[in-house]
C-alpha cells in the first residue's frame, strides 16, 4: 500500500484496487479555468480606459461618433478603434465583413486580426501605416459609426439583433446616455451572461493555453536529455492515423508515446480519453505484426478529467497507470520507459527495480 499514484505502483496493483487510485489522480488535478495568460496583444484596464477617453473626447462624449472624427481618434491612439468594435459587440473580422460589404473593399478576417492586433501594440498605427492599411482601417472605422448611428429597427420575430443592447439600441443616443449616466447594472449583468467574461481573450490565449501541459513535458524531456519528437498540429507520420503530442525517441523507432491534454469540461476529457486510448489499440496492433510495441503515457490535467471515474478507470487501463498531472510530472521519466533513455536514472536491473 506505498505506492500512492498508479504511475509507483505495477498495474497488476492498479488493476485490482483502481479506485483507490482514481481517487490519487482526482485530487492531484489542478484546474486553470480561473485564471488565464495574459499573453501578446493583452490591453490591461488602466490602458484600454486611456483609449475610451481619446475616442470619447474625439466624438464629443459620444454625441458625434462621425468617420472623420473617429479616425483622427484613431490616428491619436489606435486602440481607439478596438475600442469602437467593442461598443459594437463585434469580433475584428465580423466589422471587416461589415465594412468590406459597405465599401467594396476587400478586408481578409486574417487581415483585420492583424490590425487589430497592431492596434493594441502600436498607439500611432497610423502614422506609419501603407497606404492600403489605412484606407482598411478607415473604411472600418466608417463601417462601425454607420452602424451606431442607424441604431437598431424592429428584428424579425423570435430574432435578436446584435445591436439591440443597452449601448446601441437607439444610435449614439445610447452610447452617450450610458458614457454620461453610467448604465443600469442588471442590464449589464445580462449582456455579460450572453457574452461569458473573457471570451474574447480566452480565445485569444487558447493556444496558449493548451500549450501548457505540452511545454511542462517538453521541460522534463530536456531537463534528463531525452531523445525526443514533439510533433505539430495535424501532421502526417506514417503508422500514426493519430499522432501523439510525443514520439520518444522518434518515429521511425516509437518506444514511449506521449499525449499532453488539458480539458476543462468533461466532453472534451471523454474526447481525450479516446485518443489515449486509441493509441494503446496502435501499440497492440504493432505487437501483432512482430513490430516493437511502445508505451502509452498520458499527461493530463483540468477538471473536466475529475468528472467521470469510468473515463480515468479506461484512462488507467489504456496506460497500465501511466498517468500524470502537473503536480506529479516531475516524476514523469522516473517511473517510465523514459528513463531508459534519460541521463540521470539507473535501468530497472541497476536499481534493482
Amino acid at each position: 500500500m506505498s505506492e500512492r499514484y498508479p504511475f509507483e505502483a505495477p498495474y497488476e496493483t492498479v488493476a485490482s484496487d483502481p479506485e483507490r487510485f482514481i481517487d490519487a489522480t482526482f485530487d492531484s488535478l489542478q484546474s486553470s479555468f480561473l485564471v488565464l495568460p495574459e499573453g501578446p496583444g493583452f490591453v490591461p484596464y488602466a490602458r484600454f480606459a486611456e483609449a475610451y477617453e481619446v475616442l470619447k473626447r474625439g466624438s464629443d462624449g459620444f454625441a458625434r461618433m462621425e468617420p472623420s472624427r473617429v479616425t483622427e481618434a484613431v490616428r491619436q491612439d489606435a486602440l481607439s478603434l478596438v475600442i469602437l468594435r467593442t461598443i459594437l459587440g463585434f469580433s475584428p473580422p465580423e466589422l471587416a465583413y461589415v465594412a468590406s460589404e459597405r465599401t467594396g473593399l476587400h478586408i481578409p478576417q486574417g487581415y483585420a486580426r492583424s490590425i487589430d492586433r497592431e492596434a493594441r501594440e502600436n498607439r500611432r498605427l497610423l502614422d506609419s501605416c501603407t497606404e492600403l492599411k489605412c484606407e482598411r482601417i478607415t473604411a472600418m472605422v466608417a463601417a462601425g459609426c454607420r452602424l451606431i448611428n442607424e441604431g437598431v429597427d424592429n428584428s424579425p420575430e423570435g430574432m435578436i439583433h446584435r445591436l439591440d443592447k443597452a449601448d446601441t439600441r437607439k444610435g449614439e443616443e445610447s452610447v452617450q446616455h450610458l458614457a454620461d449616466h453610467g448604465a443600469p447594472y442588471a442590464m449589464l449583468l445580462y449582456e455579460r451572461f450572453l457574452g461569458r467574461p473573457f471570451a474574447s481573450h480566452r480565445d485569444s490565449v487558447s493556444g496558449i493555453i493548451g500549450n501548457v501541459m505540452e511545454d511542462a513535458v517538453e521541460a522534463q524531456l530536456r531537463k534528463h536529455r531525452v531523445s525526443f519528437r514533439r510533433t505539430q498540429h495535424a501532421e502526417t507520420i506514417e503508422g500514426f492515423d493519430q499522432v501523439p503530442d510525443f514520439i520518444v525517441p522518434d518515429e521511425w523507432n516509437p518506444r514511449v508515446v506521449i499525449e499532453a491534454k488539458s480539458a476543462e469540461d468533461d466532453g472534451t476529457a471523454r474526447d481525450k480519453v479516446t485518443r489515449i486510448q486509441h493509441l494503446a489499440t496502435i501499440s497492440r496492433n504493432r505487437e501483432a505484426q512482430g513490430l516493437n510495441p511502445f508505451q502509452v503515457v498520458a499527461c493530463i490535467d483540468g477538471r473536466g478529467f475529475g468528472v467521470r471515474r469510468e473515463d480515468m478507470r479506461k484512462l488507467l487501463d489504456a496506460t497500465k497507470g501511466k498517468v500524470f498531472t502537473l503536480e506529479t510530472m516531475e516524476h514523469l521519466v522516473e517511473y517510465t520507459d523514459l528513463r531508459d533513455y534519460a541521463n540521470f536514472y539507473p535501468s530497472d536491473s541497476e536499481s534493482g527495480g
